[in-house]
């Protein structure tokens, strides 16, 4: 039998929509500055154990549904891809393409193939993380 953690399930509320926010900015501004997939997943993967140690594991299926073996072939598929991808353009395998286009709200951006590898990473990296801790969780 759980204890009533008010103060912890509050602060969890309230922390991990911020920790989620700022692993989505570690993701983007991995092409410029230190961040990334791998940093950004790692980063999502902890606001979700956090909620895990502020409820039980059924309700967190119910607040998060998602199925992590899923999204780790999801993950696969575009980091594979996006490296098959520049071989069928008869270049080297994780040769990246970008581009400069003008996106309405943001002026003139550039856009990188390499945003589609680091995806794939941040699923793989947020579904094995999940996948692991949940098995871990389950046998309590």
């Amino acid at each position: 039998m759980r204890r009533n953690d008010v103060i912890l399930r509050t602060t969890t509320a309230v922390v991990t929509p911020i920790i989620v926010l700022f692993s989505v900015q570690l993701f983007f501004a991995g092409h410029y500055y230190p961040g990334g997939g791998f940093i950004g997943g790692l980063m999502t993967a902890g606001a979700i154990v956090l909620l895990l140690l502020a409820f039980d594991i059924e309700t967190v299926r119910k607040m998060v549904p998602i199925n992590y073996k899923w999204l780790v072939a999801i993950g696969l598929l575009f980091a594979v891809g996006t490296g098959m991808s520049s071989m069928f353009l008869d270049r080297p395998f994780l040769t990246h393409a970008y581009e400069y286009v003008h996106l309405p709200l943001l002026d003139y951006t550039s856009l990188h193939t390499a945003v589609l590898f680091d995806l794939g990473v941040y699923f793989v990296v947020v579904g094995v993380t999940m996948i692991i801790i949940e098995t871990i969780g389950e046998s309590d």
